[in-house]
């Protein structure tokens, strides 16, 4: 009897021995509470981050966040999240700064669109397309969407900061002559017309100037005489034989004895 005693105590004792370890590896805490070796602590508030944990004698005590960081939720965890910066070399600027409790919040810089969205904000942008000449802005971009770009059509032209397609300038309609005929990225080029009065002058001044040379060229030869002038040698020698300044030469008779 003693022995079946002795070995029944052995059992007992083997089978709280397991019991007490299976308690041990099967504990489950809270959903407000976390859990550091065998023990479930609550946690600590947003904001706030674990200084110590709690033991069987002491319950945990809990540190706010220092500048520059931050604690979004209830946690266990020693140290609090840094914020974050919004970059400008990628196109970010601050929409809302970090505290305690919650993250800075980035959006896209003017000219710029969100290229990896976040809860409420942006984690990184990029810059808005630039449409090329001969290209109008058919979509302005958006903080969320990029500018969409269309080609223009023949007769219409734009250097691609438009937001549509204008036609070229019609020069007749302008009363002005075409210089350069347009393009799709540029306007065609216009320019006074010719005065019909400058023609006319022009003309004058020509007929002139060969009326002169022939006059010129026909006095030289002797054929005519203009009053006023001084004839030549050879003219004058003639003159008393022509009447229309042509110089003449008659032969002499000898007298007949």
């Amino acid at each position: 009897m003693i022995l079946r005693g002795k070995a029944w105590t052995a059992t007992s004792i083997l089978l709280m021995l397991l019991m007490r370890g299976f308690r041990v590896h099967s504990i489950s805490c809270q959903p407000t509470e976390y859990k550091i070796g065998n023990e479930c602590c609550p946690m600590c508030p947003a904001g706030n981050r674990v200084e110590t944990d709690c033991t069987g004698s002491r319950t945990r005590s809990c540190l706010l966040c220092t500048a520059g960081t931050y604690m979004d939720s209830p946690n266990g965890l020693k140290r609090c999240n840094p914020c974050s910066t919004c970059d400008s070399g990628v196109g970010l600027k601050e929409k809302r700064g970090c505290t305690l409790s919650t993250d800075t919040v980035c959006e896209p810089m003017e000219g710029f669109f969100c290229r990896d969205p976040k809860p409420g904000g942006c984690g990184v942008a990029q810059k808005h397309r630039s449409c090329e000449p001969g290209q109008f802005i058919s979509k302005m971009g958006t903080a969320s969407t990029d500018t969409d770009c269309s080609d223009c059509i023949s007769g219409t032209f734009s250097d691609g900061t438009m937001l549509s397609c204008q036609p070229h300038t019609q020069c007749e309609k302008e009363n002005l002559q075409l210089i350069k005929a347009g393009t799709t990225s540029a306007d065609a080029e216009c320019g006074e017309k010719s005065s019909n009065i400058t023609g006319i002058v022009i003309g004058v001044l020509v007929v002139f100037l060969v009326a002169a040379a022939i006059v010129f060229v026909l006095w030289k030869c002797h054929i005519i005489t203009i009053p006023g002038t001084k004839q030549p040698k050879s003219q004058r020698e003639g003159a008393d034989g022509a009447e229309s300044g042509v110089a003449l030469t008659l032969p002499v008779e000898e007298n007949q004895h």
